[in-house]
């Protein structure tokens, strides 16, 4: 873990957030309190105890995690809006996250992607800060970190951890901002969201692919990649290295966007896939890229042909607001932007 913590220190030189606070290690007034192995009156324990605390109605609620590792698959489903903080001493620096929340559940015994999710999210106004989230199954099986049903979500300097289908950003719009995105196959994935995700590293695992969005319709589905850094995770397989590409499009309307994208892990020369040779899912897709640096990417590359290199105007089309909406300022957590 060592080598981890010194590759994202080194990276957030350039990728450090704007303006968060500099640490959070205090529980703000009104806040449930959750730390490992409590035996005060009126803390949790684990994260599902006070997840399950919540009152049943509207009101807006703030759980604080101290510093621990949190074992179990959470649910959160209520009316109103949840925020979720970890203990940390740099908010803006997902290397410093103290709280890790796991489980280690497959979709082939869960029975559905959701169903295997570390941190399952079903409620609307829901912001994560500092949180490490890992679903620990690896190869052989879709075994989701964090599923992400809401809307308006906002996931702040997060660690996700996972190998194929790590997160699930299924529906609604969402920010990923300043974290930590690990995975193989298919590991940024969904069919109905609006996610904007910018200031992450993104780690290669294994050959695969990084995104698989299933938009199946001309809507306003869209991954809007900005300003984030391609590295292989440690203990990466060998066949990582040119092995794996920025997506493949589970449906043929698939829509991801990259710009300003540091590449340090070596990607393949097509850049793009197919889905598979007998359904390549090509035929309306938007799989464009701008401003790709880094010693990883190809001096001379090959992009597949239903792929494009965006012109400098052309991007600038793609914005936070294009992809999120004109009301996207109202609920997202502007600190954490460049």
């Amino acid at each position: 873990m060592l080598c981890l913590f010194t590759l994202l220190a080194a990276i957030a030189a350039t990728t450090v957030a704007l303006n968060p606070p500099k640490s959070r290690t205090t529980a703000p007034a009104g806040a449930l309190i959750v730390r490992a192995d409590t035996t005060t009156k009126g803390e949790f324990a684990t994260l599902i105890a006070a997840v399950a605390a919540l009152p049943a109605d509207s009101s807006a609620q703030t759980i604080f995690m101290f510093a621990g590792t949190y074992s179990g698959q959470v649910l959160v489903e209520r009316s109103g809006p949840v925020t979720i903080m970890g203990f940390t001493t740099n908010a803006g620096n997902v290397s410093a996250n103290q709280v890790n929340i796991t489980a280690s559940i497959p979709v082939s015994t869960a029975g559905s992607g959701d169903a295997s999710g570390t941190l399952r999210i079903h409620t609307d106004n829901v912001k994560l800060y500092n949180l490490n989230i890992r679903n620990d199954f690896g190869v052989g099986s879709q075994a989701i970190a964090l599923s992400n049903y809401g809307n308006q979500v906002g996931v702040y300097a997060c660690g996700l951890y996972g190998f194929q289908d790590t997160l699930l950003t299924q529906q609604g719009v969402h920010v990923y901002l300043q974290g930590y995105i690990q995975g193989a196959t298919d590991f940024i994935f969904g069919q109905r969201s609006q996610a904007y995700i910018e200031g992450n590293t993104i780690a290669i695992s294994s050959a695969g692919y990084i995104t698989a969005d299933g938009r199946s319709s001309n809507d306003s589905g869209i991954y809007l990649m900005n300003r984030n850094t391609i590295v292989l995770s440690p203990k990466a397989n060998s066949n990582a290295t040119k092995g794996y590409y920025f997506g493949r499009p589970w449906r043929d309307w698939a829509r991801v966007i990259y710009k300003s994208t540091v590449v340090i892990a070596p990607i393949n020369p097509a850049v793009w896939k197919v889905w598979n040779a007998s359904t390549p899912n090509t035929d309306h897709v938007t799989y464009a890229d701008f401003n790709t640096t880094g010693a990883g990417f190809p001096s001379t590359v090959s992009r597949a042909n239903f792929s494009s290199q965006l012109t400098a105007s052309q991007a600038a089309a793609y914005t936070i607001t294009s992809a999120l909406g004109s009301t996207w300022e109202d609920w997202v957590d502007q600190a954490y932007l460049f």
